[in-house]
């Protein structure tokens, strides 16, 4: 299917399979096909878009967890793993290099007082405040071509198929 008359690489690579295989149904090829092509535009768009903020992998993702926690801005290393679907080892890592830039604090765990709970620093907050602005407005960007109805359209659709697979429906409140 084009749009405006148009035609993008998952067209060709579709008529190319309706050719030499005429009898499969390839369908989804231009649904998958698609969203790793724009999985891959977009990796390159956050990419560039943070890397003045000197982000190594995944730490971002860290600092936003923190910070859309909302006051105290703290987490266990658990909530934090299981948020980013992530190993401990992984976390732990991650953890040290923003402990060391100053970015976060392990500070005494409130609902647990054997552990210790991470906390966004006053720096890391405005760092991830101001890398969370360059984030929204780099997707809003490369959403360009769609309008709101498009965009709402989409992000139904997506979520959709997402809570078709197992795990990703978040359980009623209180439960864990």
């Amino acid at each position: 299917m084009t749009v405006r008359g148009q035609e993008d690489h998952v067209d060709h690579v579709v008529a190319q399979w309706h050719g030499q295989r005429p009898e499969l149904d390839v369908a989804s090829m231009e649904i998958f096909g698609r969203l790793a092509r724009l999985a891959k535009h977009c990796e390159k768009a956050r990419a560039e878009a943070l890397s003045p903020f000197g982000f190594k992998e995944g730490e971002f993702d860290v600092l936003a967890t923190l910070r859309r926690a909302g006051k105290p801005y703290e987490l266990s290393p658990t909530q934090l793993y299981r948020s980013l679907m992530i190993t401990s080892g992984a976390i732990t890592n991650r953890l040290m290099r923003l402990e060391q830039a100053g970015f976060v604090e392990r500070v005494p765990n409130p609902q647990d007082g054997r552990g210790l709970a991470v906390r966004l620093t006053k720096a890391g907050l405005e760092l991830i405040d101001r890398a969370v602005d360059v984030h929204v407005d780099t997707q809003n960007l490369l959403l360009g071509g769609l309008d709101g109805d498009a965009r709402t359209t989409l992000a139904a659709l997506l979520k959709r198929a997402l809570l078709a697979l197992p795990g990703e429906a978040l359980p009623p409140d209180g439960e864990d």
